[in-house]
């Protein structure tokens, strides 16, 4: 979509002040016991009725751009779109430094590659990060091939990103995580039967989840006696696994492309993770399997045949991996 994101930035008049790196600020980091506070309350003047307009208007506009190519914004806007009822004037400097990041990254490109037109979902959710306690869900669909473990995984441009806040208050992360592969699930089962449709017959659809309390429940491989107080509608994966329409399967966090849909990042990790998501000249085309967590043995870690570092989400990218085949050794 050449040419949008300067229309829209003309039209509200906006100048860029300073490059951003990150749509949206996610604030200092908290540790330990505080990581599960709720965020402070806004105490900041609120805006008048063309404020008000103005947040509305920046993200109704740019909510289409973010969902048809930068998929990067979708959680920015969505913090933003939670606000836009009573927006105050912190609201709107959020706004002012949205729309710096989009001047900074005007143009965002997919590039599709040619692939045995296999769905991948990736999901993924974050615990207690939405306002009034709520958690986000996040999926990555693309089309690829059927991913074997062991090996790397082929990437191609994403045909949907989900970000959404669940509407149900989770009681734990293994709840959120299941509402996630909920949500998840249903846009892959209608995108399946429109591949089928198309002639492109589909094995039972590999949803990447990163929570094995979930992937257990779903695989009914643990004790589900605690469960019962979670959404009973989430329980509709069950079936969904049992007749081999979805492949549900526990892989770690760090290789999983729906965590950056589910939380707010500082500009370095947006910059670092960004080929990913959009095409640049960096962009790999597979994804490296990353080590599960009882491969280490204590402090030391695998020097640099692990492309994943401190735990990282998605790896650095070095020169081997931006080739079509498999990582030389």
């Amino acid at each position: 979509m050449p040419g949008y994101v300067h229309k829209q930035l003309t039209r509200y008049g906006h100048v860029l002040k300073r490059k951003q790196l990150t749509p949206y600020d996610p604030g200092p980091v908290r540790f330990g016991k505080a990581s599960q506070d709720l965020p402070p309350p806004d105490t900041s003047k609120p805006l008048d009725k063309k404020g008000k307009k103005r947040v509305q208007q920046v993200v109704g506009s740019f909510l289409y751009y973010g969902r048809a190519v930068d998929t990067t914004i979708l959680v920015a806007l969505s913090e933003i779109a939670g606000q836009q009822s009573n927006p105050t004037e912190h609201t709107m400097r959020r706004v002012n430094s949205f729309l710096d990041y989009m001047a900074t990254h005007p143009a965002a490109v997919i590039r599709y590659h040619a692939s045995d037109m296999v769905l991948n979902v990736h999901s993924d959710a974050s615990y207690l990060t939405a306002t009034g306690a709520r958690s986000r869900a996040g999926g990555h669909f693309f089309l690829g091939s059927l991913p074997q473990d062991g090996c790397p995984i082929r990437l191609n441009g994403a045909i949907l990103s989900l970000s959404t806040i669940l509407k149900c208050v989770a009681a734990s992360a293994a709840e959120a995580e299941l509402g996630a592969l909920f949500l998840n699930a249903q846009e892959a089962k209608i995108m399946r039967l429109t591949l089928e449709e198309m002639g492109h017959p589909q094995p039972p659809t590999p949803i990447h989840c990163d929570n094995t309390t979930a992937v257990g429940i779903v695989q009914n491989t643990i004790k589900r006696q605690r469960s019962r107080a979670m959404n009973m509608r989430y329980f509709w994966l069950l079936c969904q696994e049992a007749q081999r329409i979805l492949a549900i399967r526990h892989h770690p966090g760090q290789e999983n492309l729906g965590d950056y849909q589910t939380k707010l990042f500082n500009g370095a990790h947006h910059s670092r993770v960004r080929p990913f998501y959009q095409h640049t000249r960096d962009s790999p085309q597979v994804l490296p399997r990353a080590q599960r967590p009882s491969v280490r043995r204590g402090c030391v870690e695998s020097g640099n045949k692990d492309p994943y570092m401190r735990r990282n989400p998605l790896p650095w990218i070095p020169t081997r991996y931006r080739t079509h085949g498999a990582p030389a050794a």
